[in-house]
């Protein structure tokens, strides 16, 4: 019997049989009852028998099993793929299924077939690449519905949580100001303050961080602005977070141009802090601002244990960090350098160039120059 008329005379043995295998796969979610367990398996198995019996050429084969042509169309593959995430299963689980259903129709097959070797061995072939394209296919809408679902929860993770923020830091600012706290008290509620703060520029790196992988970019909205002030605030505000931190601020310059002043703040306050975090707090933090013709440059220059040469082409880049250094034993300095991404986009939403050197007798310096009025600019990627 032809494995194709195989298939579909067994259905029933078969999808026992990935019944049995699916129902051994450990979720964090309830159990799935044989319904959920067979998700789509009989559509899979009817549409893996349907591409064998259609007439292929070598190369279409080949392309099958090595994933090339996903269907535009959804197929019972990609439906698979999407509701065993949903099912609480692993893209390694997943898989899995795919190896033992391969496993199975072939062991089913092979106790029944005793002859014509040659064809046996042709059979299999259309099969592994039939079996291949929809293990692509359920692979492919896996991984786009991981990729919107962590879009979707940063989304709604910066968004919800910037409501209780504002709430704790209105608090905190009262308390301050109130006549009723004695000096100890009135300190707690200036760290509270400042916790918080520093908890609300962790949001919005992370809604500036989705709204990138959504494909918006990070909204820039330029008006005339003076950066002097708002440099000298954000290292006013670090000192007040971090008294042992030794910033020192030189800049004699006003510094007035259409920047978008919020977004700018948050270059000043992500380089600076990261400065404080990983620079040697035994050495002072030297940060510049100053204007040279039509563009303002700032830097900031600290000293310590220098960023590996290696790290450098992927410093702007969270992912690219983490999926470099997530094993190794680099401590507190791999992160996922969420902000100097958002820096490095608003950077470039402002027309500008940020860049970096780093070693250990003349320290690591980062160093930002914006166009201070109407010089074209590019987007932000």
């Amino acid at each position: 019997m032809r494995l194709s008329e195989f298939i579909l005379d067994q259905l029933e043995p078969i999808l026992q049989e990935w019944d049995d295998f699916a129902s051994t796969v450990d979720t964090p979610l309830p159990p799935l009852d044989s319904r959920g367990l067979r998700n789509h398996a009989e559509q899979i198995l009817r549409r893996v028998a349907s591409d064998m019996r259609t007439s292929q050429p070598p190369p279409q084969q080949n392309d099958m099993s090595q994933g090339y042509g996903l269907s535009d169309v959804e197929t019972p593959a990609q439906t698979h793929g999407v509701t065993r995430l949903v099912a609480g299963f692993s893209l390694d689980q997943m898989v899995s299924e795919y190896r033992a259903l391969r496993a199975s129709v072939l062991g089913l097959w092979l106790a029944q077939e005793s002859k014509e070797g040659a064809n046996q061995v042709q059979e299999m072939v259309r099969f592994n690449a039939a079996i291949d394209q929809a293990l692509a296919e359920s692979i492919s809408s896996y991984g786009q519905a991981v990729d919107t679902t962590r879009k979707m929860v940063l989304g709604v993770l910066g968004h919800d949580l910037r409501s209780p923020l504002s709430a704790v830091t209105m608090g905190a600012d009262l308390l301050r100001k109130s006549q009723h706290l004695d000096d100890r008290e009135k300190t707690i509620a200036t760290q509270v303050a400042i916790s918080v703060r520093h908890a609300n520029h962790l949001v919005n790196d992370l809604l500036d961080f989705a709204r990138c992988n959504l494909g918006t970019g990070i909204p820039i909205s330029r008006v005339v602005t003076e950066l002097h002030y708002i440099c000298q605030a954000t290292v006013d505000e670090l000192r007040t977070g971090h008294p042992h931190a030794r910033i020192v601020f030189n800049s004699t310059d006003k510094v007035v141009g259409l920047f978008d002043p919020e977004r700018v703040a948050q270059i000043f306050t992500n380089l600076i802090s990261n400065a404080v975090r990983h620079g040697d707090p035994q050495q002072p933090i030297h940060v510049t601002l100053k204007v040279d013709g039509a563009y303002v440059f700032f830097t900031v220059l600290n000293f310590g244990e220098p960023i590996p040469s290696d790290a450098l082409p992927i410093l702007f880049s969270p992912e690219g960090r983490y999926s470099r250094y997530s094993d190794d034993k680099r401590g507190e300095t791999v992160g996922l350098g969420l902000g100097l991404f958002i820096a490095a986009e608003i950077v470039a939403g402002h027309g500008g160039e940020i860049e970096v050197e780093s070693t250990l007798e003349q320290g690591t310096i980062f160093r930002v120059s914006l166009p201070i009025s109407t010089i074209p600019y590019r987007p932000a990627s």
